[in-house]
Formats: C-alpha cells, structure tokens, sequence
C-alpha cells in the first residue's frame, strides 16, 4: 500500500513537473534509501533530483506549485541542477553524486548519472571533513539528549543514518570499488575492512528497528560512548590515508 501511495504521489509530482517546465525538464531522480530498498518508511524521506536544461529565477518560482504538494507529504524540497551542472559539479561533490548514482531511480527523462565521470580527487577531504563535521555535531546534540534513555537512543538512531552513509565514501577510499546499498551492510563492511567493533552499531540499528531501548540511564550511556568511540576510529583511519598519500 506505501508502495503504491508513493508510485502515485510521484506520478503527480512528474505531471506537475512537465506541466510547468515543458521541453527544460531533462530528467527526475529517485536518490537515497527508498532507492536503495533501504527506506525506513515514515522515518526516512523521498530524496528527489530534478535536472533541467537551464534555471532561472523565473524556472524556480514556477517550480513552487507543483512542489508545494510534495512538501506538504513531509518530503523534502527536490534538488535542482542544470545538466551542465552535473557535468562540471562532479569533481567538487563526490560524496553526494557516489550516493546518487549507487542508489538512484530515474523517474522521468534520461539518466544524468549514466555516463557522468565523479572525479575523486577531493573524496578524501570531503569525507573527513564530512565526519568530522558530524561529529562535532554529535558531541554537541548529546548535551540536551543525556538527559533521557528515549533522547539519547533518538539522537543514535538519527546520527548512524547519516554516518552509514558518509561510511560508503570510506569504503571506497579503502578501495571497495562497489560499496554496499543498505547502511547496515555499508557499517557492517567498514567495521570489516577498517577493523572496528560493529557491536555498538548493530544495537542501535535494533533499538531502531524494535523500539527495545537500553533499560538504564547507565547502559544507554554506555552504548553511546563506545559508538563515538568507533566513530573516532573510523575517522582516523581516513584521516591517516593523508599521510599514506590517499588524499
């Protein structure tokens, strides 16, 4: 039934899209985990990429209208890029347009992913700079959240679908030409390759799945001190591909 509700939400979306942007709509792309299989029902969003041939500020206006309702669904606003765009971004967004082309449906048009070249020559800044980013974000967020079991698991659950997916990039940077689709084979891969413990990442993948929170203050606390503990661990293993000449 969720299938289907999202097969025909997209169908009026894509009308809209052609109704408003005519012969300048290029292509419409599916990206992320609903692409992937991966999706998490109403806990995860429908990532969409529209590709025009070019964008005004006239193409942005019309586009409220038929965005307006896709928003009010609880999804995302899609992204726009010009075709060109794609074509000259490749080299400054790795990490994203990797995650694109892994995990993509193409709803509308031609494939923009098919034949694009990511150049990887930042993928390991991005990557540190990415992690780095979200653990620092992390630290910060744990502050109002070690007031509660239910926050604390809230802010683990959250954080590890965005870790999973800066995983896929560290992956490939420990040469996996192929990473994994779904976040717990890509955190299950990367605890493998870089030889971290995945214990405290399968429990709060369950903790997710079930709802069964840890039943002390105390175990809670536990889980999330040695979950940044191996995120750390992960980190300096990017970071030490720098000095090996992985930059």
């Amino acid at each position: 039934m969720a299938k289907s509700v999202a097969r025909e939400a997209f169908n009026y979306l894509i009308d809209d899209l052609r109704a408003t942007h005519g012969d300048n709509l290029a292509a419409v792309v599916l990206y992320g985990s609903a692409a992937a299989g991966d999706h998490a029902g109403e806990d995860s969003d429908y990532n969409l990429l529209v590709a025009l041939r070019r964008i005004t500020p006239e193409d942005l206006r019309l586009a409220q209208a038929p965005t307006r309702e896709w928003q009010r669904l609880g999804h995302p606003l899609p992204v726009y890029f010009t075709t060109e765009e794609l074509r000259d971004a490749a080299d400054v967004f790795p990490i994203e347009f990797h995650q694109m082309r892994r995990a993509r449906v193409v709803l509308y048009g031609d494939d923009p992913f098919a034949s694009l070249a990511i150049d990887d020559s930042n993928l390991r800044h991005q990557t540190e700079y990415e992690l780095r980013s979200k653990l620092i974000q992390l630290r910060r967020l744990y502050i109002p959240a070690s007031t509660s079991v239910e926050k604390l698991c809230d802010l683990m659950g959250d954080s590890l679908t965005s870790f999973a997916a800066l995983f896929a990039p560290v992956l490939m940077l420990h040469g996996v030409t192929d990473p994994p689709v779904t976040k717990r084979e890509i955190v299950r891969e990367t605890a493998r390759r870089i030889g971290v413990d995945e214990s405290p990442f399968e429990r709060i993948f369950a903790i997710r799945e079930t709802g069964e929170q840890p039943s002390s203050e105390r175990e809670a606390h536990e889980l999330f001190a040695s979950y940044l503990g191996e995120i750390q661990k992960v980190i300096e293993a990017v970071d030490a591909l720098e000095t090996r000449g992985g930059a």
